[in-house]
């Protein structure tokens, strides 16, 4: 392994520590953090995230770089509408009635869950973008590989980080239970407004519309 192939890889890792903090990732895992009552809870979080967004960083990665082809600029914008759509229905859901009841149902691993799912749709709407940063940086199969999972730890380094931050004031929020409403409330708001702007922002301002109709 080559010391150029090394920078390489450490330029993936701090690309996939940065790649977490994009603001329709923490919006997602912030609808999540909102309900955690505990700081380990509320890190691990981000850790399952990291997770699920890897795995599928890495299975549709390899397999197209594998039979070296490309993903459409239609599919890319398909995928990525799906984490709009995700964002609204995660703001949604924070809406639901005696949701403070089902919080206190809901088991570790639930969340858990909940936090790969999310994870897995944000790596299929970033899969595109991976496997062009891929190919034009690494010179194998291998270092690919090698390089896509060095990014994936990055954004489980970043990700714990960040949903550790986020999940503070959420945390000693519920502690007081007349703050958890608002608390909710809040974390629901901003991922509905994001996540419409976020679709306005794929299908009008970035021609979906134009790509399918055309």
């Amino acid at each position: 392994m080559t010391v150029n192939f090394l920078s390489v890889l450490f330029f993936g890792l701090i690309l996939g520590m940065k790649h977490a903090t994009e603001p329709d990732h923490v919006i997602a895992v912030s609808t999540i953090a909102s309900r955690t009552k505990a700081i380990k809870k509320s890190s691990l979080t981000g850790v399952y995230w990291g997770i699920g967004h890897t795995l599928t960083l890495l299975v549709i990665g390899m397999v197209v770089i594998g039979f070296k082809t490309t993903i459409s600029e239609t599919v890319s914008m398909t995928l990525e509408l799906f984490v709009g759509f995700m964002l609204v229905l995660l703001g949604i859901l924070s809406f639901r009635p005696n949701q403070q009841k089902l919080v206190h149902k809901q088991n570790k691993d639930y969340t858990y869950v909940k936090s790969l799912i999310i994870g897995f749709i944000h790596g299929l709407a970033g899969s595109a973008a991976m496997v062009l940063l891929t190919m034009t940086t690494v010179e194998s199969y291998f270092q690919a590989f090698l390089y896509i999972c060095i990014f994936g730890v990055g954004t489980i380094i970043g990700m714990f980080f960040l949903t550790t931050i986020i999940g503070l004031p959420f945390v000693f929020g519920n502690r007081m239970k007349k703050f958890v409403p608002f608390i909710y409330g809040i974390a629901g708001v901003i991922s509905i407004l994001y996540g419409i702007y976020y679709i306005y922002e794929i299908i009008i301002k970035d021609g979906l519309l134009d790509l399918i109709y055309y």
